[in-house]
Order: structure tokens, then sequence, then C-alpha cells
């Protein structure tokens, strides 16, 4: 099998190329030399052509640099770019533009560097830095980082330790509404040709709240409209029926939850409900937000409604297949966002 100089590193093909000339002035024949090497018959001729030259002998078969254009950034400057640019928002730098592009980090590297790039190498620096563009997630400014970093490592620890101490179980909660008229996701079609998707005529929609515990316990309901006070105090009563343990609900800020009527609704059960309410503008805390996420994803978007079909029955039919799926539910658990849940 012959071999390739050009996969050999500099240092190691300097030292073949030595050992070669070196066993052919003792005399080996060039042909048998270079075969037990794997390189082709006339490579070895060449070596010995370039030590032959007066004033120059085995000093020829020296590695020399490898020729190349220059960087222009140096390996610190190129990790700084990366810095800049991971998890941070160009306006951060004075810069007017939210999103990064290539010009963006153009006019940064020259702002900070004083060093001008192409388009070009600014591309080929972001691809070398595992940098791709990429459709970014929205989240609010009013965020909270320090009440979302607390509600990690303080609040929702003592709700757990609570829980358990009272022999309880803590369920996360979330509504989410649907059309049969909404397509999510993408299809192929020819370039230049957007194309369609049929649906009902008829809009058709439905809310739906679920509650869901790392041990893969899920609860649903569907009903009709917007959540008020009133309906969300009777989507608790279905929710309590039955339930011999005290339950800690964690819910979002949304008005309906926090009204003078659900306070006292809670009241009235005597411990056996508890509510705990996430940070402001944090919906990836919740792992309820990743099954309406995989409804949307994987039911009625993917198969629209055909004629006679009714929205509501295909959605309580998905759900009632994730009640039974209880590996599926705790699969969400595992999500990085969610992982604080389960490491307690």
């Amino acid at each position: 099998m012959k071999r390739d100089g050009r996969t050999i590193d500099h240092q190691t093909l300097e030292t073949i190329r030595l050992m070669a000339v070196e066993r052919v002035r003792e005399g080996e024949a060039p042909s048998a030399v270079i075969a037990s090497y794997g390189f082709s018959r006339t490579t070895i001729y060449k070596w010995l052509a370039a030590i032959s030259k007066p004033g120059v002998g085995v000093r020829a078969l020296a590695s020399r640099p490898a020729p190349g254009r220059p960087r222009s950034l140096t390996a610190r400057q190129e990790q700084q770019v990366f810095r800049w640019i991971n998890g941070n928002d160009p306006r951060q730098y004075g810069l007017d533009f939210g999103l990064w592009t290539r010009r963006v980090v153009v006019d940064l590297i020259e702002r900070k560097f004083g060093i001008r790039l192409g388009l070009t190498a600014v591309g080929e620096l972001l691809a070398k830095l595992n940098l791709t563009p990429q459709k970014p997630l929205q989240r609010a400014y009013q965020r909270d980082p320090e009440a979302i970093e607390k509600w990690r490592r303080e609040t929702y620890p003592a709700i757990a330790r609570q829980a358990k101490a009272d022999g309880g179980e803590v369920f996360f909660w979330d509504e989410s509404g649907f059309r049969a008229d909404a397509v999510h996701g993408r299809t192929w079609g020819v370039k230049g040709k957007t194309p369609v998707v049929e649906r009902p005529g008829q809009r058709q929609t439905i809310s739906a709240a679920s509650a869901v515990n790392a041990k893969g316990a899920f609860w649903y309901c569907t009903y009709e409209g917007g959540l008020t006070a009133e309906l969300f105090v009777q989507l608790l009563r279905r929710m309590m029926r039955y339930r011999s343990k005290p339950v800690h609900l964690v819910v979002d800020g949304l008005p309906a939850h926090k009204t003078k009527l659900v306070k006292r609704y809670v009241e009235s059960t005597e411990g056996r409900l508890t509510l705990h309410f996430l940070p402001g503008y944090a919906p990836e805390l919740n792992p309820d937000e990743l099954i309406w996420s995989h409804v949307k994803r994987t039911g009625v978007a993917r198969a629209p409604l055909r004629k006679g079909e009714r929205l509501l029955d295909k959605i309580e039919t998905q759900l009632a297949q994730i009640k039974k799926a209880p590996e599926l539910v705790r699969s969400f658990f595992r999500a990085p966002s969610v992982a604080y849940i389960t490491d307690q």
C-alpha cells in the first residue's frame, strides 16, 4: 500500500528522509529502501538529487514551515472573539444591531483590535470557533436572572424538601391553546414555489391544561376559551379529586392564578394543595412547557384535520396517550433547562 507523505507530520517525514538516505549511502538499493517506507519509487531519487547539490547536503531534507497566509488574529484574540459572541448581544458592546452577523463581527474586531478582516475571513473564523448561524430563542428583557438562579438553587429545593416532609408530590402546571388551521414545522418543496398544506376551512380551537411530575404522572383537561379565575378553580378541583397525597403545584404568574378566589380555594384545602409561583418570564423552568411543545410538534400539526374530524377529539386522544406513557413524561425532565428538578 502506497503511503501519502502529506498525511505525515513534517518532523516525522524529515526523519524518514534522513534515515532512507543514510541506508542508501550504506549500500542498500534505493528501490528497496523506499519500498520499506511505503512511498512511491521515484520519491527517494528526488531526495538523493536534492542532497547531491553542492553546498547543500542533508540540509536539503530538513522540514520547512508550511506556506500559507499569516494569521490576522492571535489564538488569544480568536478566543476573545468567541467570548464576545457566545451568549452575548452586540448591543452590549455599543453596536446598534441585536443579532450577530459577519458584518457586525467585522466591525467589532476592527473596533477592539484595530484589525480589518474581510467577510469571508470572519466566516472562516466563526466556523473554526464552532459558531454557526442559528435562529435565536426569544426571551423577554424583563427576565430577572438573579430570581431565576435563586429559584433553581434555593426556592425549588425548599419546595421539594417540604413535599417530601409532608408525604406530598410536586407537580408543574401549564395551559396551552390549539388551532386546527395552524401548521407547525416545515415541509419540502420545489425551490421558489411555496408548498400548500390543505386545512379545514372552519376554524376549530381548543384549550388544555395539564400537570406533570418527575415520576411520570400526567393529568390533563381540555376546555374552551381563555382561562379565568373561576375556571382555574374548577380545574384545580378536578385535579385534586380523589388525591390522597398533598400536592405542591408550581404555576406561572398568569393573573388568573393569583386572584383572591384562587387563594380562598387553596386555603379551603387545608394544606392538601399549595401553589408556588415560577419567576416571571422564565417558561424554560417549567417541564410542562416541553409537553406542549411535544404535542404541537407531533400531533395535529403533523396530521392536519380531515373532513369530519374534530380538533377536540384529536387533542384528547394524544393527551390520553401521553398519560399512558410515564417514561415519555419522565424523559422531558432530562432536558438541561429543567434538570434542576431531578437534581434534588
